[in-house]
């Protein structure tokens, strides 16, 4: 049973599964509720329910709105691997010490106080996972610049999350060449698998350095084609600014997710009060 289980852990750990599950989360969910809604919506959307959690302190309200996001996670399809890495972060951070607390005698008082922290933690969490898996980098980089952002830095931001097919390809093979090279040990056990993981953890950290150098390399390259083809000119130039904005329009379905969110977020202050 335990073998079976190893087996099937591991292979949901390959490379290959990893790299498809981060490229589905920053390209994959363009077709969702989320990702056809404006960008400048977006951040500000995010903006609120990114900083307030932090400032509430009512068990019900942070309930309310985590909640809500949770609706809101599910609408943008977020990959699975990022909901457990989400779930994994959340427990680290403030669920075991709930489970501690339950386990080992605390009162009333230590509990809420944990789980508010719990519920402020998990509701930016999701927040911020719910906005950029359904922002593509040109919308996003968009929506910065309209609010004002420098247009180096939105660029820089949206040419990170380009980049990131390249980083996942190039990570891979290196991976490739280390294991070519190298003589893993036998996975026949169940010690043997364990030995084999701690294995292939040590290929990843050794394979950090290169990586880097590569893409500083690929970095460099694309930067300067970038220049050759005239991007500093276009970056300052404002005519090509509000040509690159004109595509930004708030529709029929950014004002209705706005009004459910003002909705909700409103229901969540007030019902508390109410029942009082």
């Amino acid at each position: 049973m335990l073998e079976k289980l190893s087996e099937n852990i591991l292979d949901k750990l390959s490379i290959d599964f990893l790299r498809n599950q981060v490229l589905k989360n920053a390209y994959g969910n363009s077709d969702t509720v989320i990702a056809r809604l404006d960008p400048r919506l977006l951040i500000l959307w995010y903006l609120f329910f990114g900083v307030v959690p932090w400032f509430l302190q009512d068990v019900r309200v942070l309930l309310g709105i985590f909640l809500f996001l949770l609706a809101t996670a599910s609408l943008a399809r977020i990959a699975p691997l990022v909901l457990f890495l989400f779930g994994i972060g959340v427990f680290t951070q403030t669920g075991y010490l709930l489970l501690v607390s339950l386990l080992f005698g605390g009162n009333g008082e230590t509990l809420i106080a944990l789980l508010v922290m719990t519920l402020k933690v998990a509701a930016v969490s999701l927040a911020s996972i719910t906005v950029f898996s359904g922002l593509e980098p040109d919308r996003l980089a968009n929506g910065l610049e309209w609010f004002g952002c420098p247009e180096r830095l939105s660029f820089s931001i949206s040419f990170a999350y380009r980049l990131l097919p390249a980083l996942m390809e190039e990570f891979q093979n290196i991976l490739l060449s280390y294991r070519l090279r190298g003589n893993p040990p036998a996975a026949d056990t169940l010690k043997g698998k364990v030995r084999w993981l701690v294995y292939q953890v040590k290929i990843i950290m050794l394979a950090f350095y290169p990586l880097m150098l590569n893409m500083a390399k690929k970095s460099r390259t694309t930067v300067e084609a970038l220049e050759l083809r005239g991007y500093r000119y276009a970056s300052q130039n404002g005519r090509v600014k509000r040509m690159r904005l004109a595509s930004l329009r708030l529709g029929r379905a950014d004002v209705l997710f706005l009004a459910v969110s003002v909705v909700w977020t409103t229901g969540a202050f007030l019902l508390p009060g109410l029942f009082a």
